[in-house]
């Protein structure tokens, strides 16, 4: 194929693709005030979190396979290429300050490497090479999960981490904004979030790009939730790494146990500030080892563990 007719092609898949469709409506939307641009935005966002409703049990099902494999020690791997890889590896880096997930559990490969974050970098979401060879630095497992992400649901290197995840017998997840995308069909759980076309023609880091921070949200926190991270609406596997996060783990212990101000600082104190340990200690009214022992032998789940304190 000459380079001509790849362009022509190209552009040809692009003209049919929902989120890069233009808006003659819209074609003076310069001339428009201000407030007037900010109220059409406003309302191009409201209609998102329809269009991520319109998918939640598809994105339940793919939590819970998710959530599985993590259980049995698996990896979570976002992979996409500009915005869409921006924003995985937002949230896996926003994963272990949150939750206390460990080193390597929650990555976001963005393709061109960490310099892509920041600088555009050529060519690189054309390649589903490129996407395998980061996939296997990574040494991927059965028992890992990719989640390709992409506006268009054809970027190469989105599908092509998960058409080589799939072969490697990893779970896969396909998050798209078009409707048949070849990233949804390629993964073994597709999720399309059609949210129309962008108020710029093209530019999917808008609602394209909000659909796909909405879906990502749920995808690691109800994992975490699924996972024990969490007790009650409390985030009590936070790790207290600043000031702010040390001050938050004291008042979380005090909502979860209702204890006074001293009695938290000492529970805290007793679990070297690990705030699941020191809510078991204060509930359970136990130390600090046997704290660490029942949340083990629980598998890290708080609630099972203060059962079988004998707590309910």
């Amino acid at each position: 194929m000459t380079s001509t007719s790849h362009h022509r092609d190209l552009g040809a898949q692009l003209e049919a693709l929902t989120t890069e469709a233009f808006r003659p409506e819209l074609a003076d939307v310069d001339r428009l005030p201000t407030l007037d641009i900010a109220r059409l935005m406003n309302r191009e966002d409201a209609a998102v979190a329809a269009a991520v409703a319109g998918q939640l049990s598809r994105i339940a099902a793919a939590v819970d396979a998710v959530a599985e494999r993590m259980a049995r020690g698996g990896r979570l791997v976002y992979a996409g290429a500009g915005t869409a890889g921006r924003l995985g590896v937002l949230d896996a880096s926003e994963c272990p300050p949150t939750f206390n997930t460990g080193p390597g559990q929650v990555v976001g490969l963005i393709a061109g490497g960490p310099g892509a974050l920041v600088t555009s970098v050529e060519g690189a979401e054309d390649s589903a090479e490129l996407a395998a060879a980061d996939l296997d630095a990574l040494a991927l497992t059965a028992e890992d999960t990719v989640v390709g992400v992409s506006a268009s649901g054809r970027t190469p290197y989105a599908v092509g981490a998960v058409t080589h995840a799939r072969a490697r017998g990893a779970l896969t997840v396909g998050l798209a904004c078009n409707a048949g995308s070849p990233l949804a069909a390629a993964a073994e759980h597709g999720v399309e979030v059609v949210v129309g076309p962008e108020l710029l023609a093209g530019s999917t880091r808008l609602k394209a790009g909000t659909a796909q921070k909405l879906v990502l949200n749920m995808i690691s926190t109800i994992t975490m939730i699924r996972l024990g991270k969490t007790y009650g609406n409390l985030m009590v596997d936070v790790r207290a790494s600043n000031e702010k996060l040390r001050a938050r783990s004291r008042r979380i212990v005090a909502l979860a146990t209702g204890a006074a101000d001293a009695d938290v600082e000492r529970a805290l104190a007793a679990t070297d500030g690990e705030v699941k340990n020191a809510v078991l200690v204060l509930l359970a009214d136990v130390d600090g080892p046997t704290a660490v022992r029942l949340l083990d032998e629980a598998d890290g789940h708080l609630r099972t563990a203060l059962a079988a304190a004998g707590r309910p």
